[in-house]
Parts: structure tokens; sequence; C-alpha cells
């Protein structure tokens, strides 16, 4: 089904961030319509994660895709910068604009099925931007992504954590600054290295920050060993000793502020 959608869109450009559906979506894309027929487009921002650009670049060239990799505006978008809670939509709109100068057909997107439910304003940007959805169109919750993914050959990529932007980890109203998005990214890459956990997030809250764990990794930790980590946290993200830095279990959402499904931009 997959297949059909694809090939009824005639050239194509997907929008490639780096995580499991945009990257098996171009992998499939690419082998089964051919090289001439798509092309990979990559936002470089501060709100990516350096891996995510680093995994594209290296599965752009062991599949020979044709991918350019732009800077999508977003940052010179006060509305984004702001960080309203619809923040994502014009981080969105901006991005898709910029696809559409590029684009030599249908503007296609990784999200599945199971996005539909969530509060994304991302989607009132697609919609408007007439984006196309084939995981969507053809059904595939995030698990059917992951088996694809795996029957491709791709098994690093189907074992990829959800992972939104980096700018989801500040709490809605505080600033979008990218020296504040580059010590989220420093901090969570360290914890990855260090601890190993099946889910972190460094959140950027008017407080201070807050390390969110998978309940099993911080259940692990001792006072002690808690401790160390706040103090090297700081270090990392490189503010004060003053700064307050709390170790949380994981909660889905949690920058966001009074999230509400059907806010208006």
């Amino acid at each position: 089904m997959l297949a059909e959608v694809l090939k009824g869109c005639g050239k194509l450009t997907i929008a490639v961030s780096g995580g499991v559906d945009s990257m098996t979506l171009s992998c499939f894309a690419h082998r089964t319509l051919g090289r001439k027929a798509v092309q990979m487009v990559h936002a470089l921002s501060p709100a990516v994660p350096r891996a995510a650009t680093a995994r594209v670049n290296v599965q752009a060239k062991h599949e020979g895709w044709r991918l350019k990799v732009v800077d999508a505006g977003e940052f010179a978008d006060e509305r984004y910068r702001a960080n309203p809670l619809n923040r994502c939509f014009f981080c969105k709109a901006n991005l898709y604009q910029t696809l559409a100068r590029l684009s030599e057909g249908a503007i296609l997107s990784g999200t599945n099925c199971d996005d539909l439910g969530d509060f994304r304003p991302g989607l009132q940007a697609a919609a408007e931007h007439h984006v196309r959805h084939p995981y969507v169109e053809a059904g595939f919750a995030k698990a059917d992504v992951r088996v694809l993914a795996k029957h491709m050959g791709l098994e690093e990529i189907a074992e990829l954590p959800s992972s939104p932007c980096l700018a989801s980890r500040v709490e809605t109203g505080i600033r979008i600054e990218s020296n504040n998005l580059k010590g989220i990214d420093a901090v969570e890459s360290w914890i990855l290295k260090k601890l190993a956990p099946e889910t972190v997030r460094c959140r950027v809250r008017s407080s201070g920050l807050a390390v969110e764990l998978d309940p099993q990794t911080l259940a692990s930790l001792t006072e002690h060993q808690k401790t160390g980590l706040a103090r090297e946290v700081r270090r990392i993200y490189g503010r004060h000793a003053a700064l307050e830095v709390n170790l949380e279990t994981y909660r889905q959402g949690s920058a966001f502020v009074n999230p509400a499904p059907g806010g208006t931009r």
C-alpha cells in the first residue's frame, strides 16, 4: 500500500529530520522509485540534534540519496522565537515554505497515524502547504514504521527512540535561544553515553533545568549519583553553579504550559 501511495505522487521531496519515520520513508521511497524521482531535504538548525544531522548525512551517502541541507529560516521568525503554545506551526510553516521553493513535485512528511491524536500545530502548517503524509494514507502507525525499517535491514534506525526537536524541551513562553538548545543537546548526549537510559529529556523551565529520565533509570541512581549528575549537568549546560537542576521522571510534553488540542495560531 505504501508503495502505491508513493508511486501516485510523481516526483517528490521528503522532509527528513533524522528520526525513524522520515529516515525509513526516505529509504523506502528511494529504493522504490529510484534516485531521479526522489530528493530529500534536511533542515539544519540549532533545534536539530547534531546526532540527527550526522545520521542523515551518513545514510544519504550510504544509500546514494539526492540530499539538500538547508536553513529553513525559523530563527529569523519572531513568532517562532517567542515560543508560544503553537510554536511548531511557525517552525513547520518556515520549513514547508523552504521546501516548496526546492520541490520538484509533492512534499512528503514522516507523520504516521499515531501522530494524529496529539497536539501538533505542525499538522496545520502541513495542511496549509498541501504536504502529504504517505504513512497516514497507507494506514501506518509507529509500530508499522519500525517493522518496515527492520524488514529493509535498517535495524539501527528501527530502534531509534522518539525524539522531538530540541525546542520542544523549552517551556512555553521562554524565548528560543540557540545557546539553550546547544546546551540541551550537549546534556542529553552526555547522559545517553553515561547512563544509556531508555528516555532522557533536558527541559528548560523558568525555575531552572529539569532532567527527565525513564522510571527505571531514575530509580537506579543513588542520592550521591543524583547530586553528581546535577553538578555535571550544570557544567555541561554552561551556567553558574546556582542553576537549579532537578531530576524527574519523564513526562511526555511536560514543557508545554496548558497544551490544548484545537489551539489557534
